[in-house]
């Protein structure tokens, strides 16, 4: 079975949070794993829903750039009109997984391009202002980061390894998730 295909199921998701919580053992403490994983599985799914809604328009309109060119119009319209977009959540392109997956810039940290990207991606999806944008991904303890960019860029790579587009992931995987990561760290609040 190809990525592109697979159908993450619930253990390999267990199995997938678990590694991900792995990476970040010693800079935080456990119970505030999930603070940091649980974000960015939300946009890594924002992220390939996009994706695949997107290729469904490169399709129709047979360009990459036209297709980009009228999704991103009718978003900026739907906003302005108060109504429901062509896609469900748009995601610009700087700020697509892949971009976060491969940032690279020596006047910004993995950490703040991060906060940055789901910011701004809040502001262009208001339903999710006050849900994506609320985490710091670069915020500090005592003075220093509380996950350095090589631990953000590792848990990222943990991230990265299963889609959770359309046809990837049920619907409620955020949910369960949420549900396996409480279960798994919440006993040390």
């Amino acid at each position: 079975m190809t990525k592109k295909t697979e159908m993450l199921d619930v253990s390999m998701m267990e199995n997938w949070l678990w590694d991900a919580a792995c990476t970040l053992r010693g800079p935080t403490d456990a119970p505030k794993y999930k603070d940091f994983i649980l974000p960015l599985i939300f946009y890594k799914r924002l992220s390939d829903v996009f994706d695949d809604e997107f290729e469904s328009y490169i399709q129709q309109f047979g360009d990459k750039e036209v297709a980009h060119m009228v999704v991103q119009s009718d978003h900026y319209d739907a906003l302005k009109n108060n109504r429901k977009p062509m896609v469900r959540f748009y995601i610009p392109i700087e700020y697509s997984w892949n971009a976060i997956r491969h940032f690279s810039n020596d006047k910004q940290s993995l950490g703040e391009f991060i906060t940055e990207a789901m910011r701004a991606v809040a502001v262009f999806n208001p339903d999710l202002q006050g849900v994506l944008d609320v985490k710091d991904y670069n915020e500090k303890q005592s003075g220093q980061r509380t996950i350095d960019d090589d631990r953000l860029a590792a848990l990222i790579e943990v991230i990265s390894r299963h889609r959770l587009g359309l046809k990837n992931a049920e619907p409620d995987i955020l949910g369960r998730a949420y549900e396996y990561l409480l279960r798994k760290f919440a006993e040390g609040q």
